[in-house]
């Protein structure tokens, strides 16, 4: 049992809260250790506003370090413990040193990636002049930690963005009779049939097989092993579950919450980046079958945890900032739907345990071992540390001004 006086050594509480953030399926205590420091430290800041470790405590709270990518984290908050002056002045010293080694770094690699985006034609139609190739970026630029994975991060940025091109040309350019066509011919990964559908979407077409291909060649030549067919099988089936949501929308069909979010968790297309990532990293050169048997599975597990907390993370933030239209839907409108007596504020909850309890997931995945390398499984997370930060692009100065 705790004592009164715990409730103030905050050190100690923000530590167990922390420690509680890597808790797996089944580990009831921990969570109940976690919801109890969580409740002693909230009990504290109502307390203790001015307090000089008020800042500190807050930002513990909102932000767990083990579901926060450090690089875009608030550097007062590294420094917070440093109490010699000679240590705070190094520290500084070498922050600013990384950071413009860092800087640099990033700002070369976007200069390549905006050179391919121009150069890939898709920036020359209207639909697509406005996109934002640097935001795609940050991806691979957050996920791929390494200095040395300068070529890695940039051939990842190109499939991202076909996965953010093609999910408008669905969400908003194409009709029905047009995204069938389309869907028709990646099924069948040919540009033959596709005759009378716009420019826009035969570029886009020519785009994906083209970027495949290239990214499957290069991959052959460096490790001895061809992805294409299992990259083609994750292509497919994402266009597939697009297209199930296009059917929705133009139906304006309501799907139940289970089949919504067995199709969304698709339709995120985390599969689709993580299956290029794997196939980047150096550990392609001992690969085996076993492991790209796994990948082609309907869904490995660290990858769908990845993808549910994507998939859910952004039906609540639609949902909070009330950027849901309600035509496409979202999980929490099916689950709504199906449960006529709960509020908006219940479902928001219920999505938010789910969200926790997927993080369990992961943990599972990360912590215990599996099929996957240690640099696979860091991207994985790092990928799902990512999420929350994109809802906050154009605020986070961090992401924005690279």
């Amino acid at each position: 049992m705790f004592e009164e006086k715990h409730g103030e050594d905050v050190k100690g509480l923000i530590a167990l809260y922390e420690a509680s953030q890597l808790s797996i399926e089944g580990e009831d205590h921990l969570n109940d250790v976690g919801y109890l420091c969580w409740e002693l430290l909230h009990a504290w800041l109502s307390r203790n506003q001015e307090h000089n470790e008020a800042l500190y405590v807050a930002n513990a709270l909102q932000n767990p370090l083990h579901y926060g990518l450090s690089r875009f984290m608030d550097r007062n908050i590294f420094i917070h413990n440093l109490k010699a002056e000679k240590d705070l002045i190094c520290l500084k010293e070498l922050a600013n040193i990384n950071s413009s080694i860092v800087r640099f770094m990033n700002q070369n690699e976007t200069t390549e990636v905006s050179k391919w985006w121009k150069e890939l034609g898709l920036a020359k139609e209207v639909k697509f002049s406005e996109y934002q190739p640097l935001k795609w970026y940050t991806w691979p630029m957050a996920c791929f930690t390494d200095p040395n994975f300068s070529e890695q991060r940039i051939e990842l940025t190109k499939p991202i963005s076909l996965i953010y091109v093609i999910d408008d040309i669905f969400d908003v350019h194409g009709t029905l009779d047009q995204l069938t066509i389309f869907t028709d011919a990646i099924n069948r990964w040919e540009i033959t049939g596709t005759e009378q559908l716009p420019n826009f979407m035969k570029i886009s077409l020519n785009a994906l097989y083209d970027i495949t291909n290239n990214f499957a060649e290069k991959v052959y030549k460096k490790h001895g092993f061809n992805p294409i067919d299992t990259l083609k099988k994750w292509w497919i089936r994402l266009l597939n579950a697009f297209m199930e949501e296009a059917r929705w929308l133009n139906s304006s069909h309501l799907p139940r919450a289970e089949d919504y979010l067995n199709n969304g968790i698709v339709s995120t297309g985390v599969h689709v980046v993580l299956v290029h990532a794997f196939f980047l990293l150096d550990h392609v050169n001992g690969i085996t079958k076993e492991t790209v048997d796994i990948l082609d599975e309907n869904f490995p597990n660290v990858i769908y945890s990845v993808a549910k907390i994507l998939r859910l993370s952004d039906d609540l933030e639609g949902a909070k900032s009330g950027d849901q239209n309600g035509l496409d839907g979202s999980y929490l409108d099916c689950f709504m739907s199906e449960h006529q007596d709960i509020s908006g504020e219940d479902v928001q909850r219920h999505v938010a345990r789910m969200i926790s309890n997927e993080w369990k997931c992961l943990n599972q995945e990360i912590l215990v071992a599996n099929k996957f390398s240690s640099s696979f499984s860091n991207f994985c997370i790092n990928a799902a540390r990512m999420v929350p930060l994109m809802y906050h692009y154009k605020s986070n100065p961090s992401l924005s001004n690279l």
